[in-house]
């Protein structure tokens, strides 16, 4: 593709993404549009915050994939996520590539052996917004072995549509419907430890709470299980347990419980915020 019909192709693309703006039709168009100047494989669209577990906004990773990719990353793997780290501490940069920012040392981490090598990713570029309150959103891109690590030309391609891409993701956010759905406002810190310390007390036991607590906070099985002082297949009953009485399957069906009950946090007024939401309205 020449240079000129790349730019063509580039302007048609993204001008549906800016017509899409607040809209569920927009992370899927602007995807489309970068996808159209570099191959990407599993874009994922993730809404960071450091008092709160990752959210995971939009994806297209197919369904086999999704434990090992989502579910697995939101276990605990998320703290120690290259991505993650820049995001909540004040990126600079609107475009991170993995390769660079752990300095060719990914292989090396405990977060390459622990989670990153099951995603199969040989590369993986993120577009990041800075938005209010802390809060970050990341646009990440994979590439898997049939594409192969990004070239210096593509990732040059990459760099040149941070600009717009970071802008676009930042303004999506100030449409009002996914601020009101998705974006922690500012001042409420307090209630987000509230939230953790009192969310799910009414339906589980003691020690379920507090291997409840530590799933909220982001801490894998072993970490909990030595912060908890208790065994390991303990916590893993605990979490059964959890699933089960929570009426959810998996992590991310948790914490997106958990990020709806906040909402109750008030009519709560210091009980379990879950038992407000769950109540017959």
């Amino acid at each position: 593709m020449t240079t000129i019909s790349q730019l063509s192709k580039w302007n048609r693309d993204i001008s549906i993404a800016i017509g899409s703006l607040g809209s569920e039709e927009f992370f899927p168009a602007l995807i489309a549009a970068v996808r159209g100047q570099v191959a990407i494989d599993y874009p994922q669209i993730w809404l960071y915050h450091r008092d709160l577990p990752p959210r995971v906004l939009y994806h297209e990773i197919p369904a086999h994939a999704v434990p090992t990719q989502i579910d697995r990353y939101l276990e605990g793997p998320f703290r120690e996520d290259p991505f993650y780290q820049a995001s909540i501490n004040q990126p600079r940069s609107k475009i991170y590539r993995l390769s660079r920012i752990t300095h060719n040392k990914l292989q090396e981490s405990a977060y390459y052996n622990d989670y990153y090598r099951e995603t199969g990713a040989v590369d993986e570029a993120v577009y990041l917004a800075r938005l209010h309150a802390g809060n970050v959103i990341n646009l990440s891109m994979m590439r898997l072995p049939q594409h192969g690590e990004f070239s210096d030309k593509e990732y040059e391609s990459l760099y040149l549509l941070a600009e717009p891409v970071s802008e676009l993701l930042k303004r999506h956010s100030e449409h009002n419907d996914f601020a009101i759905t998705n974006l922690i406002q500012p001042g409420i810190n307090h209630q987000i430890d509230l939230a953790f310390r009192t969310f799910g007390a009414s339906m589980l036991s003691p020690r379920e709470k507090d291997v409840l607590e530590m799933m909220l906070r982001g801490y894998g099985t072993d970490i909990s299980a030595q912060k908890l002082d208790i065994a390991v297949e303990t916590v893993r009953r605990h979490r059964k347990s959890i699933y089960r009485k929570l009426d959810v399957n998996s992590q991310t069906d948790l914490f997106s419980l958990f990020i709806n009950a906040m909402s109750c946090l008030g009519e709560a007024a210091g009980a379990d915020p879950l038992s407000v939401y769950m109540a017959p309205r």
